[in-house]
């Protein structure tokens, strides 16, 4: 018998006795107090025979994508910031004063060692060249009546029809002639450098910058006209830590990280041609405690240019059977990582490990975890230990495109 029908048969019988107890007895129907609370009574039960007759379902239990620890050979890369720089950066500068007139080369093009640049005003260089061939002219005359005067006293002071004082004058004049030639001739030679100066031509072979002067403008020794960089090897300038520098300086690893350094680019591309440790600087810089570090790298075609933002990359280690996981997997709270492990029978478990390295988008896990174990990469923030869960297999796209993998 149903809660339903009991309640029916309860309000039936208490409406009967309530009837028969009644004064006047009829069978009209009344409104009395007893009827309500039947009513009630009745409504009461049937929600309650209702609630008792229906079981609650389980929750589903929440779903979760895993992915096995995987273990191997992995190789550990540092990385460090640095800029480029050309290995000659030379500074244009005349070396004669005068007014620039033409501009000889295009800017930002490649120049050969001795290629003209630039063409200053040479008249007053050429005037000055003409004069100092004038006092070369006249130096020449005076040493030869000089000569002259020698060669016609020597004989007569043989004879004492000249005293030797006029010899000895006359050797003497010839001697200041001689060195006012050599003085006249240094002269013209400066001269001639200084008019050969007006044409600015490039020290070195490499890329020329843009121009910082203009046509009509007054060049001096201090103005600098442009800039030529040779980037073929670039270089490139980084800091590293006090404490690498030491941990390099004494492991052989690390000087063999420095004969093998990439170099990443500021689209994130590794530039094709592997670089060399060059130098390393005298000091460390006691404000940042770190050390510089230049970098030669073959720079075929000058694609690279000085002043690009670059990122050195060496490897540095080795590690043997590593543990790996994605990164995704990972919770850290106050320093505190945890993942969560799903074991054969669908129980989370969750686990503190301890981190390593990070090797691409994934973390070498020193401790906390075996190789093989299902660790959770997503949905771990609805999973509590003991939890039961429906673990699905994670598809990491990016490693499987590494790996060759479809």
């Amino acid at each position: 018998m149903t809660a339903e029908s009991k309640c029916l048969i309860a309000l039936r019988r208490n409406r009967e006795a309530s009837l028969i107890s009644s004064p006047g007895f009829s069978r009209k129907r009344t409104n009395s107090p007893s009827r309500f609370l039947c009513v009630s009574l009745l409504l009461l039960c049937t929600l309650s025979g209702c609630t008792s007759e229906e079981a609650k379902p389980a929750p589903p239990a929440p779903g979760v994508t895993v992915t096995p620890v995987v273990q191997k050979d992995v190789d550990i890369h540092q990385e460090w910031v640095g800029t480029t720089l050309g290995n000659i950066d030379a500074d244009i500068r005349p070396k004669v004063d005068g007014f620039l007139l033409t501009q000889l080369y295009s800017e930002g093009s490649y120049v050969n060692k001795g290629q003209p640049m630039f063409q200053l005003d040479q008249r007053q260089t050429q005037a000055a060249v003409q004069q100092a061939q004038a006092k070369l002219e006249r130096a020449r005359a005076v040493l030869a009546q000089a000569q002259i005067d020698v060669k016609r006293y020597t004989p007569l002071v043989a004879q004492k029809a000249v005293s030797q004082a006029e010899l000895d004058k006359a050797t003497s004049m010839q001697r200041a002639a001689t060195a006012e030639v050599d003085a006249d001739q240094a002269a013209l030679d400066n001269a001639n450098l200084n008019l050969g100066w007006t044409t600015v031509t490039s020290p070195i072979s490499g890329i020329a910058g843009i121009s910082k002067v203009g046509v009509g403008d007054l060049m001096t020794p201090t103005t600098i006209m442009t800039t030529i960089s040779n980037v073929n090897p670039v270089y490139v300038d980084f800091s590293i830590a006090e404490q690498d520098y030491m941990r390099f300086a004494r492991e052989k690893s690390g000087k063999a990280a420095g004969q093998s350094l990439q170099l990443i680019l500021g689209d994130g591309r590794v530039f094709p041609q592997r670089g060399r440790a060059l130098l390393v600087n005298r000091e460390v810089d006691t404000r940042t405690g770190t050390i510089q570090v230049r970098a030669e790298f073959p720079n075929p075609g000058n694609v690279l240019r000085p002043g690009q933002y670059a990122r050195i990359r060496a490897t540095t280690e080795v590690r043997k059977d590593a543990l790996l996981i994605p990164q995704q997997a990972v919770s850290e709270l106050q320093g505190i990582y945890q993942v969560g492990v799903v074991g054969s029978d669908n129980k989370a478990t969750i686990k503190t490990v301890t981190l390593g390295p990070q090797f691409g988008d994934r973390w070498v896990v020193e401790s906390g975890l075996q190789a093989g174990e299902n660790v959770i990469v997503d949905g771990l923030q609805r999973v509590k230990t003991g939890m039961t869960v429906a673990p699905t297999q994670f598809k990491d796209t990016q490693a499987n495109a590494q790996s060759g993998e479809k």
